[in-house]
């Protein structure tokens, strides 16, 4: 039992900071994405402005919810493996 607390808390940490320097990583592809469309476009209006208001959208899309796929797909597959190893 310790050992898989042991393998939850580390593995845990693991994933978390993977998770952190993903997602850090993708909204600052998607912030030079916007500035680059900003530009190409013609430079409407003000640039913050146009790349918080594609940010905002940005976090409600389903690719910043496909990076909780960092937690959920090694879960699934430890556990298949522990259920495989000790029931099958």
């Amino acid at each position: 039992m310790l050992a898989l607390l042991q393998l939850i808390a580390i593995g845990g940490a693991i994933l978390t900071v993977i998770y952190i320097a993903l997602s850090l990583w993708s909204r600052r592809m998607r912030r030079a994405k916007l500035g680059r469309e900003w530009q190409d476009t013609g430079r409407p209006g003000d640039r913050h402005d146009f790349v918080e208001a594609g940010l905002k959208e940005y976090d409600g899309s389903v690719r910043r919810k496909l990076i909780w796929g960092v937690y959920v797909v090694p879960a699934v597959l430890v556990g298949t493996i522990i259920y495989l190893t000790n029931f099958k």
